[in-house]
């Protein structure tokens, strides 16, 4: 099982600092944690198969299909600034 010092030793490798209380709270916490995946490594899985879900999850958009937009104005008049018929965008990119 996991002890207060491996705790200390995790907290310090990740730069956190934890109060003794803390130290305590994740150890119990962590210490149900690996017993738990501990009951989960003794169940037979060899014949299930790997999944990225636990339910079927399909996808609900429509397709993306180009098409052009005839009120060119239209969209352009919602910009917050037009140079011609482009939108103007805050430069990004170091000019160098």
């Amino acid at each position: 099982m996991i002890d207060r010092e491996q705790i200390h030793k995790v907290a310090s490798l990740a730069r956190l600092e934890l109060t003794p209380e803390e130290e305590e709270t994740f150890t119990t916490q962590l210490g149900s944690i690996l017993q738990y995946i501990e009951q989960l490594n003794e169940l037979d899985v060899t014949d299930i198969v790997p999944t990225t879900r636990a339910i079927d999850v399909s996808n609900v958009t429509r397709p993306d299909i180009l098409q052009p937009y005839p009120e060119r104005e239209a969209i352009l008049s919602g910009a917050p600034e037009q140079e011609g018929d482009f939108f103007k965008v805050p430069k990004i990119l170091n000019p160098e």
